[in-house]
């Protein structure tokens, strides 16, 4: 799961809503995590977009053969691997 953490974050920089019951000068920890329902709805997408792509494989193409697509990806691979 993703997760970005900000430590000492500034409440003065927070939402009005939120700096609620907190000194004005005060620092917090910030944590922002993906919801959950949030996650489940990009998997329901992913599979929505496949059932399309396959249903019409056609609109889905493009110039580039697999192979082509496969001798690219290794040869950028390779130049990660020669640094």
């Amino acid at each position: 799961m993703n997760k970005i953490v900000f430590e000492h974050y500034p409440v003065s920089k927070l939402p009005a809503d939120l700096r609620e019951g907190l000194g004005e000068n005060a620092k917090v920890r910030v944590v922002i995590e993906v919801d959950e329902p949030a996650k489940g709805n990009a998997i329901r997408n992913l599979e929505a977009l496949l059932s399309k792509r396959s249903q019409n494989p056609g609109s889905f193409s493009g110039n580039v053969t697999t192979e082509e697509a496969v001798a690219r990806i290794r040869e950028l691979r390779d130049e990660w691997d020669d640094k």
